[in-house]
């Protein structure tokens, strides 16, 4: 099963390594990892996306709190959360395909972030669903390179009550 873990982490050097480590270690790949400070600087939030079963996916949690530089992990999975990506296409564009390229584009609610005599980079932000749904359009024009941010995933808000 697939598992979202969010990670808040003290930020600073080697804790990234301690953590891909420990996933390692155990022989877990990282599908998808995603890490950037939050609101407050001297804290990281780590997206991991990792596949395994629920248990060993509790044990590799459990072992994530023991570390010192781990502040909190939440296991988004069993949760009700948000989470995109970023995608960046660079498409082979000539005269007959631009205007197709475009309107693929802005079906997506992507934009085009740069152009030139012979390729046009689309940047997409989406569910894997959306992103895999350009990729399959976008494949027949011709994909020359990609490049994919990594997921980020925070919890819904808890709807109130009255």
């Amino acid at each position: 099963m697939r598992h979202t873990i969010s990670v808040f982490v003290e930020n600073k050097f080697g804790v990234l390594a301690r953590i891909a480590g420990l996933f390692s270690a155990r022989g877990f790949n990282i599908d998808s990892l995603s890490v950037g400070e939050t609101i407050d600087p001297t804290v990281s939030r780590m997206t991991i996306v990792s596949k395994g079963d629920d248990q060993i996916i509790e044990q590799v949690t459990k072992q994530l709190r023991r570390l010192i530089e781990v502040i909190k992990v939440i296991d988004l999975t069993q949760s009700d959360f948000v989470e995109r990506e970023m995608v960046m296409i660079k498409v082979q564009a000539n005269q007959s395909n631009r205007a197709e390229i475009l309107r693929i584009t802005d079906i997506f609610r992507g934009k085009i972030v740069d152009v030139n005599p012979n390729t046009m980079t689309v940047e997409v932000t989406g569910d894997d669903g959306k992103i895999k749904a350009l990729i399959d359009l976008l494949r027949p024009l011709g994909i020359k390179e990609i490049a994919r941010t990594g997921k980020v995933s925070m919890a819904r808000g808890k709807k109130d009550k009255n």
